[in-house]
Parts: structure tokens; sequence; C-alpha cells
């Protein structure tokens, strides 16, 4: 949902680092490796609320290749219900917008061997003024599990504030986590395995906990479709990449490629990173105008078998010798991640069009020697020691790096 910037400045403090001590994953065999899949929000907003914004979807899934690539996820964000539930409290989809009901929808799109999503909210209204989930929990979690949901995404309006209920609160009343883990033992005792998808804003730590109650967590106020956001977001990211693992994962927010505001070399970069830290590949652009440049980033393989790799192990920066050392709130050039059979190496070129090298041998997981490597974007391949791209402003290469 789109809302007001909140700092994460406090939030990332010592808190980061800290263990994760005594926390147990969510054990619902979901998120074992990032979801891949596409949200409505970014694309039309309320207007994409809709059974055919959502059946389109999911024939373009197939049709533009996307299925084979292992996105499956279709899901529908906020304004898909009428705006109060029925006398019995059960929320009540939009019949102008789902005149066959939700299951009927869902049914279709998993014949098409997809999955099917939909939007809540832990306050008394969703961000756009809909029903909230406070107090109907266990309700709406049996109600999703009959329409044949398979994934939900929790967000943060309208909850417990001092001062009265807003959508955006900047003096929270206790902690989100209480709210989250109450809908997701709801959706644990639904009947239906259903992933779990919080949306809090990066609140009250929650890359520390997010593991135990859900398979994935927004770390940041959203991804408001420009460079300042790629920038904010990746960089948080990195503070936090040891919490990511199988099972769940630090959610950088939807992509925004494809909106028509990023540059190309942005798109790559935010892509590139977005795959690197292991974050939900989520795309936001209506897929029946994507350019064939978009396509071509969110088709790529190399990078998605990144995103998807089993180690499940998000990339983070590293330091290479003489290099200055990483600004907070600044994106960092050099990043680097392990794999289940190499290392994944970014370079990005964040502050203007720069030259980029970096010696092996500086990179965690390598060493001394000579490596082979493979730059995902462009195809190109070699062999040694060291690296260096000349890279446009705010361009980025990313490298799979093996022993030779």
């Amino acid at each position: 949902m789109r809302l007001e910037l909140v700092s994460l400045t406090a939030a990332l403090g010592s808190s980061a680092h800290a263990a994760v001590a005594g926390e147990k994953r969510l054990n619902n065999g979901l998120g074992i490796k990032p979801a891949l899949g596409w949200n409505s929000w970014n694309a039309g907003q309320c207007n994409a609320a809709s059974a055919k914004f959502a059946l389109d979807t999911a024939n373009k899934f197939v049709s533009l290749g996307l299925k084979d690539l292992g996105y499956e996820y279709i899901v529908i964000d906020d304004c898909w219900s009428t705006k109060s539930r029925n006398s019995s409290g059960y929320l009540v989809p939009d019949p102008s917008k789902w005149p066959n009901g939700i299951k009927a929808v869902s049914d279709q799109i998993h014949s098409m061997g997809l999955k099917f999503g939909l939007y809540g909210c832990a306050g008394t209204m969703t961000c756009a003024g809909y029903p909230g989930s406070e107090g109907h929990e266990v309700q709406d979690a049996k109600t999703l599990a009959s329409w044949g949901v398979d994934y939900w995404k929790y967000d943060n309006c309208y909850t417990p504030c001092n001062g009265g209920r807003v959508q955006t609160c900047g003096s929270p009343i206790g902690n989100t986590r209480t709210w989250m883990t109450t809908m997701g033992n709801a959706l644990q005792q639904s009947g239906r395995n259903i992933f779990y998808n919080l949306c809090q804003w990066g609140r009250d730590s929650v890359w520390t906990w997010g593991a135990s109650v859900g398979n994935t967590w927004r770390m940041s106020t959203d991804n408001w479709n420009d460079w300042a956001s790629v920038v904010r977001i990746a960089s948080a990211a990195a503070g936090i990449s040891q919490y990511s693992g199988p099972g769940g994962f630090n959610d950088l927010d939807m992509m925004q490629v494809g909106n028509g505001k990023l540059t190309p070399a942005e798109e790559k970069t935010h892509f590139g990173l977005w795959a690197m830290c292991k974050s939900p590949i989520v795309l936001g652009n209506d897929l029946s105008k994507i350019s064939s440049a978009t396509l071509a980033i969110v088709k790529n393989k190399d990078l998605l078998a990144i995103n998807q790799d089993s180690l499940g192990k998000a990339a983070t920066t590293f330091r290479p010798s003489g290099a200055a050392a990483p600004v907070s709130g600044q994106l960092y050039p050099y990043w680097a991640g392990p794999l289940s059979d190499g290392v994944v190496v970014g370079l990005t070129a964040a502050n203007g069009a720069a030259t980029l090298s970096v010696n092996f041998k500086d990179v965690p997981g390598l060493g001394s020697g000579s490596y082979s490597w493979k730059e995902l974007y462009s195809g190109q391949t070699g062999t040694g020691t060291s690296v260096s791209f000349n890279l446009a402003s705010h361009d980025m290469v990313v490298l799979k790096v093996k022993t030779s």
C-alpha cells in the first residue's frame, strides 16, 4: 500500500545484528524459496482489484512464459471487498468486481497451475478504507481457506494508535507482533496452508521475529517507484541479511520495474539487488503493457536462479581493500552472497557513472586464486583473479563466480 514514510534509523540499531535467540521458523511448508508472483496495487491500485485483472494477469503469466520460470502467485491487493461486512460478519467480494465470487477465480487460476492471493489488514479498516480483520481473524482465515486462497498479504493500517485510529500511525499502542501473530495463528488453524506475508513496514525489528510468525516480512516502508526508494530499501536490507533463510525472507516490497519512473539502468539495479537479497520477486506492473526491455529483466533465468538458490542466503555489502566504508542510507557499490554452487557478486554505480573493479580475494567466500565468472545481464564470461566494469549511472552488473 501507499503509506507515509517512516524512518528506519532507530529500527536498524543493534537489534538488527542481534542473535535470534529462541526463535523458531514458521513450519507451514511454504516460503522455502522467495515467492515469485505479481500484485495488483502498483499496476492499478483499486482499479486492478478485480476478477478480470486477476485472470488476465494469470493468462499473461502463461503466454509471456513467466509461469515456466517459476512465477506463480497472482495476488489481489486492497479494494476487492465491499465497504462493509455482511450481517454475519463475513467479508464480501464486491459483486461488480467479482461477479462469480472469489472461489470461481481461484479455481480457474489453480487450473492453470498457478496460485491465488488476497490482501487484508490488521486494523479496523484496510489502508483504502475497506473492512479490516481486527476481531475477525479466525472467521477471515477460514473464509480464505474456503475460497482456496494460497497467499495472504496482511497490512498494518488503522491499528491501535495513541490519539485515535488513523491510516498510518506514528505513535502506535502496542507491538505489531501481537496482531500479526493473532492472524498467523488463525491461518495455521484454517485448514489450509496459506503463505503469510507480513506487511507492517519494518516496525518493531520484525526481522528478528518475523520468521516465527510468517513466511516473509516487509522490512521497510513502501517502494515509491523512484531511485531514492531503491537506495533506501536496499541499503537497509544489507544490515539485516542474516535474518533471511528458507521458510522466511526479508521482503523489500513489490517490484516497480515497468512502471515508467525508473531508467533502464535503475530497473536492472532494482531487480538485481532484490534478486541477490533473496527478496520475494512480486511484479507490480500491468503485464499487458510490459516492454520488451522490462520483460527481458524479469525473465532473466540466471538472476531468478540466484534468487531461488537452495541455500537461501541473502547477499550483503562487502568492503574491498582500499574502498571507502559504507555510509548509512546510501547504496554501497559492492555486494556479495554465498550460493549453493558459487558466489554472487554485484557491482552498482550508485552515485553516477563509474569504473568498478574488484579482486576476488576481497570477496567473502572466495579468496586468492583464479575464478570463472558470468555476468548475468549481458551473458559475458571470463576467468581471472579480478574483474572491472565501466558502468553508466545507477547501472549494475551481477556476476556468478565459481572456481576455475
